[in-house]
């Protein structure tokens, strides 16, 4: 059973990690503010939910497991509040996101 787990904990790191560098590439690569904060915004929690999972099965049970979830909880709800947190902001102050008609109209 133990053979079983740490196989299973580290497939977990090892996709919650591609993950991560997915957004990450994402944030490098997407045109404008908006698509770049939805690509952090939806790669994040998914990410770090994998990670704490694959480090999950690895603790066993232990008080390091139910820190491993405090930890998950906290993340899925301070990531997407923090996303529309910024994205708010960002409209408030008058930046728009990149259309069609924006991008015709800079090319001139």
């Amino acid at each position: 059973m133990s053979l079983v787990l740490e196989v299973a904990g580290g497939f977990l790191l090892l996709t919650g990690s591609a993950v991560i560098l997915i957004g990450s590439v994402g944030l490098l690569r997407l045109p404008d503010f908006y698509a770049r904060i939805h690509a952090a915004g939806m790669t994040d929690p998914l990410g770090v939910w994998l990670i704490l999972a694959g480090l999950a099965c690895l603790a066993g049970w232990s008080l390091v497991l139910i820190k491993l979830l405090m930890l998950g909880a906290f993340c899925l709800l301070t990531s997407p509040l923090s996303s529309h947190a910024l994205a708010k902001a960002a409209w408030l102050r008058g930046l728009r996101p990149l259309t069609e008609e924006a991008e015709e109209d800079q090319r001139g």
